[in-house]
């Protein structure tokens, strides 16, 4: 099994068991502490094998010293989740910042703890067996093992069906094979198997400034900070497109590199279309790339024909996906790796920063905050003098309620649908994304984050399936 994620990982490979355990790891080298590294590591009778890009690094450093725990540096991030695991435990994810997916095994306890990140980046797949368990984050190495089936999770195709994915964080398409969802840890020991979640989205709570451009000023000043966390290597990519999102990363790493005398060497990346429609990307990221003075390459996708490849293992996704031109996205890939081995990416902004002004009014009314509800409504009204734009519109979606019925395609099988609930499917999901009221101001943005889409987007994006030694990171998308 560790044999067959080589590709994921070429510069090393180990395997280490002992009493009733087997870790193997192959690592990829990308950042200045991974050489000589090694996993899976040992520490204080624990064992790690991990996939981690930590942030805040000094933080979690001197929280560890100041608790009296001597770290020595330099060390890898999978030697500093060890030891914050031997300081605080299972809570040790409290403290944790980045892109992660772990775990460790703990000798004397015979316990096995592991984690995924916040917003699930890092893939955790898993399989409960009975007395044999299993855990990768690649989903077709756990397919390798003869005790895991490929018997298929028929709620999980009944979703792919409807929506196009599996709306389920906690499912694959097979039977036998479960998803650690993001934010979740999850450990296994003589008791048995237990999970649980250490963090979601906050909904309370709101920044105050004096002056409009502070709020500006602090966004450039996190962005920069997420940006720098995520610039620990020598060659680095950007998904360049011709928005403010990419280029805002863009930017802000090209701010950090001259700081730093030119390191990291970045470079860019773009794909469009010339012919097959009409397509100005290119135009507005090559500007981009030029002002910013580092180097882009383009990419264009008209040659990608309808279900192109699709029958080539390298080009065959390990579940269902909707997208007829996913080969273009291995290409994508492909170009990007002959280069680098971390890509960043712009994405995540559109829905971190979906604002509502209607919402918004009402929670500034509940607060009795009526000196900014008036100044606000005032200012809003004065860009937007068409407020008649769109009326007719919002006033049919004021008297239509989502009831989220008549979803059930006429092709699909009745007695499928029957058989795993299709209908009630389709009523549960629509009333848990569009109905989700959590967040006082702003409730479409933060159901928006919840969405599966995240989920299956960032595993489409990992080397388990692209096949690629490529690692993307997501500066927008900082805790």
């Amino acid at each position: 099994m560790t044999r067959f994620l080589v590709f994921r990982g070429p510069d090393s490979e180990d395997t280490l068991t002992g009493d009733g355990i087997g870790l193997g790891h192959t690592l990829l080298l990308t950042t200045e502490t991974s050489p000589g590294e090694g996993q899976p590591a040992q520490l204080d009778g624990l064992w790690i094998t991990a996939d981690a890009r930590l942030d805040s690094r000094r933080e979690l450093i001197r929280k560890l010293e100041d608790t009296g725990r001597r770290v020595e540096l330099p060390t890898s991030d999978a030697v500093l989740i060890l030891h914050s695991y031997a300081m605080w435990g299972t809570a040790c994810v409290e403290q944790l910042r980045g892109d992660f997916s772990f775990a460790i095994w703990d000798t004397r306890s015979k316990t096995l703890f592991c984690a995924r990140d916040h917003f699930g980046i890092k893939p955790f797949y898993f399989a409960d067996l009975g007395g044999l368990f299993l855990f990768s984050n690649t989903l077709n190495c756990l397919r390798t093992h003869p005790s895991v089936t490929t018997t298929l999770n028929e709620v999980a195709i009944g979703d792919f069906l409807l929506f196009g994915l599996n709306y389920d964080n906690s499912t694959t398409t097979f039977r036998d094979i479960q998803r650690l969802s993001p934010a979740h840890w999850l450990e296994v020991s003589s008791a048995g198997l237990r999970t649980g979640c250490y963090w979601q989205p906050p909904t309370e709570g709101c920044i105050r400034y004096a002056r409009a451009n502070d709020y500006i000023d602090r966004f450039n000043e996190l962005l920069k900070h997420a940006v720098e966390d995520r610039l620990r290597c020598e060659n680095v990519g950007i998904f360049l497109s011709g928005g403010l999102d990419s280029g805002a990363v863009a930017a802000s790493g090209v701010e950090i590199a001259r700081s730093r005398g030119g390191s990291p060497n970045l470079r860019s990346y773009t794909v469009g279309y010339d012919s097959l429609i009409a397509d100005d990307e290119v135009v507005y990221a090559r500007k981009t790339a030029s002002f910013l003075g580092i180097p882009n390459k383009y990419l264009a996708l008209d040659h990608v024909q309808l279900f192109e490849k699709w029958e080539e293992a390298k080009y065959r996704f390990p579940e269902p996906v909707d997208d007829p031109l996913s080969a273009g996205v291995f290409e994508q890939f492909d170009m990007v790796a002959a280069d680098c081995r971390v890509v960043l990416s712009g994405e995540g902004a559109d829905n971190l920063m979906y604002f509502q002004m209607w919402p918004y009014l009402k929670d500034l009314r509940r607060k009795r905050d009526w000196g900014r509800m008036l100044a606000e409504a005032a200012w809003f009204l004065s860009i937007r003098p068409l407020p008649w734009r769109g009326a007719a519109q919002r006033l049919r979606s004021f008297f239509t309620k989502a009831t989220g019925g008549g979803g059930i395609p006429a092709w699909i099988a009745q007695e499928f649908a029957k058989r795993v609930g299709l209908e009630e499917r389709w009523r549960a999901c629509n009333r848990q994304f569009i109905c989700d009221q959590r967040h006082a101001s702003r409730p479409k943005a933060y159901a928006s984050m919840l969405l599966p889409q995240w989920t299956h987007f960032f595993e489409c994006g990992d080397p388990g399936i692209t096949q690629v030694p490529l690692e993307v990171r997501y500066p927008l998308l900082d805790l």
